[in-house]
C-alpha cells in the first residue's frame, strides 16, 4: 500500500470512527425534547425554525403551547396573522413567524397540508434555507441530507481541524459536503441530531468538554491543542446604536388606567406589531449620545413628535431606560411619561378584540399626504370627496368600540424634523388598553416587559 494510500485509508477510518462513536453516544445521552418523540415532518419543522437563535430551554415551553394551538399545518395556515405573532411573542426575530405561516400556506394550497419530502420543495418554502431544509428532510424523513448549523461546523472545524472561515459560503459549500459523507446508511435521522447535540452539550463555542467527549481520541484540533482557537469567523459588524425618545401616554377620564399604543407598519422591521410610540433622538449637542439629551430638550422634542403624530399628550418626566436589540440596531429608549390631554379629535383606539384590525387600511391613521382609503367607509368617502372633516368615526363590531380613522392637517400640522418629514410609524393604527387587553396584542420583548412593568407600578399604588 503506498503512502497515499495508507493517508486515505488513515482518513477514512478517522472518519468511520468518528460517526461510530458519535451515535453510540447519542442513543445513550441524547436529550427527551418534545420534537424528538416522533417524526412529525410539522413539528419537526417548527422546532428548527424556533431554535434559530434561540436556546433549547427557552424554546420547549413555545413550542409546546404552538403546537397545542395550532396542532396541524391547515390550522396555521388558516390562523388570523395576529394570533400567530402573539403566540411567538417573547421569542423575538418576528419575520421567522411571518415567514412559517406564509410557507404553512404553501404547504397546504400545493402540498394538500402535508410536509413535502422532495429537497427542491422543501427548500421553496418561505423562510426555509440550506440547514432547515436538510434537517426537516434527514429527521423527519430519514433521507440522507446533511444540516449544517453553526454547531455542526464548530464540530466539524475542530474534529477535522479545518481553518476555513465559516462565516463564507464556500466554507458552507465544503462542510455539507464532508456531512454528507459522514452520515451512516440508514442513520441520517439520528446522525444528523447526533451531531447538532454533540455541538450543544459538548463541544460548545468556550471551554468545550473534551474529556466526556465519544470522539477525542482522534479530535485533530485537541491533538494540535487548539480547540479554543477553532472554529475560524470573521467577525460580524456590531448593531448600530439608535438612540429613540418613547412616550408612555397615560389616559385619563375614561382612559384612566390604560395606556396608549400603536401599531407598526405593514412592513419593515417588527411589522404589525403593537409598541408605545416612539421616535428617534436627535443628537445632544457636540456630538454626545442622545442618552445625555438635556431633559427639557428631550420633552420639547417629545412633545413635537406626539404632536405630529397626532397624538395630544403631554410629556411629564423621564420613567425609566430601556434596550432592545436587532441582529443590526440596538434601540435605546428613554422613556417618559405623558398624560393624555384634552384634544377635538384625538386619534384614540377602541377597546376590545373586534376592534383589531392588523393589516387593514381603514383602521389606519394617515399622516399627511397619504393616500384615502379606498375601502367604501365613510372615512374613505370623505378624503376621496376633499372633505376636511376633523375626524371620522367607523363603527366596529362591538357597540362600545370606535376608531378615529382620520386626524387632518388642519388639526395636526406635521412638522419637519432634521432626521427627516414625518416617520410612517405614525400612520399606524392606536388603542387604549388595559393589562387584561395586553393578551390580545402581540408586543416585541421591549415593549411587552415596559407595559407589564408598568402596570405592575399601578397595582402597586392600589395596595
Amino acid at each position: 500500500m503506498t503512502t497515499h494510500e495508507q493517508q486515505e485509508q488513515a482518513q477514512q477510518d478517522t472518519k468511520l470512527f468518528f460517526s461510530r462513536n458519535l451515535l453510540e453516544w447519542y442513543h445513550g445521552q441524547k436529550r427527551d425534547l418534545p420534537w424528538r418523540r416522533h417524526r412529525n415532518p410539522y413539528y419537526i419543522w417548527i422546532s428548527e425554525i424556533m431554535l434559530q437563535q434561540t436556546r433549547v430551554d427557552t424554546v420547549i415551553p413555545y413550542f409546546n403551547r404552538f403546537i397545542e394551538r395550532f396542532p396541524t399545518v391547515e390550522s396555521l395556515a388558516d390562523a388570523p396573522e395576529e394570533d400567530v405573532l402573539k403566540c411567538w411573542e417573547g421569542l423575538g426575530y418576528y419575520s421567522r413567524a411571518r415567514n412559517l405561516q406564509h410557507a404553512a400556506r404553501q404547504v397546504k394550497e400545493q402540498y394538500g397540508g402535508m410536509v413535502p419530502n422532495d429537497r427542491d420543495a422543501v427548500f421553496s418554502l418561505k423562510g426555509v434555507g440550506p440547514y432547515t431544509a436538510g434537517a426537516i428532510l434527514s429527521i423527519a424523513f430519514n433521507r440522507p441530507e446533511p444540516a449544517v448549523d453553526g454547531n455542526v461546523m464548530r464540530v466539524l472545524s475542530r474534529y477535522f481541524l479545518m481553518e476555513d472561515d465559516i462565516a463564507k459560503g464556500p466554507t458552507r459549500v465544503k462542510m455539507e459536503r464532508l456531512a454528507a459523507e459522514l452520515i451512516p446508511e440508514g442513520e441520517a435521522s439520528h446522525f444528523n441530531q447526533a451531531l447538532m447535540e454533540l455541538g450543544a452539550l459538548v463541544c460548545t463555542p468556550k471551554s468545550p468538554r473534551c474529556l466526556p467527549c465519544p470522539v477525542m481520541e482522534h479530535c485533530a484540533a485537541r491533538l494540535a491543542g487548539c480547540e479554543t482557537s477553532l472554529p475560524v469567523k470573521t467577525k460580524a459588524k456590531p448593531p448600530r446604536p439608535e438612540e429613540r425618545l418613547a412616550a408612555l401616554v397615560t389616559g385619563r377620564g375614561e382612559h384612566a388606567g390604560r395606556v396608549l399604543i400603536r401599531q407598526r407598519p405593514s412592513s419593515g422591521l417588527l411589522a404589525r406589531m403593537w409598541e408605545l410610540p416612539h421616535w428617534p433622538a436627535p443628537p445632544a449637542e457636540g456630538g454626545a449620545s442622545a442618552a445625555l439629551l438635556p431633559e427639557a430638550a428631550a420633552l420639547d422634542r417629545l412633545r413635537r413628535s406626539l404632536r405630529q403624530a397626532g397624538i395630544f399628550a403631554r410629556p411629564e418626566e423621564h420613567w425609566m431606560a430601556a434596550e432592545h436589540t436587532f441582529s443590526h440596531i440596538v434601540w435605546t429608549l428613554q422613556v417618559y411619561r405623558c398624560r393624555e390631554e384634552d384634544a377635538p379629535a384625538l386619534p384614540l383606539a377602541a377597546e376590545g378584540r373586534a376592534a383589531y384590525a392588523a393589516g387593514n387600511a381603514a383602521a389606519a391613521v394617515p399622516t399627511q399626504g397619504s393616500a384615502p382609503p379606498a375601502d367604501g367607509t365613510q372615512a374613505g368617502a370623505a378624503l376621496a370627496s376633499g372633505m376636511p372633516p376633523a375626524s371620522v368615526v367607523r363603527a366596529m363590531d362591538t357597540p362600545d368600540a370606535y376608531e378615529v380613522d382620520l386626524f387632518t392637517a388642519a388639526d395636526s400640522p406635521v412638522e419637519q424634523f432634521a432626521d427627516g418629514s414625518g416617520n410612517p410609524e405614525d400612520a399606524g393604527a392606536v388603542r387604549w388598553i388595559n393589562r387584561e387587553d395586553m393578551a390580545n396584542y402581540a408586543f416585541p420583548n421591549v415593549f411587552l416587559k415596559l407595559l407589564n412593568h408598568y402596570f405592575d407600578e399601578l397595582e402597586a399604588q392600589k395596595l
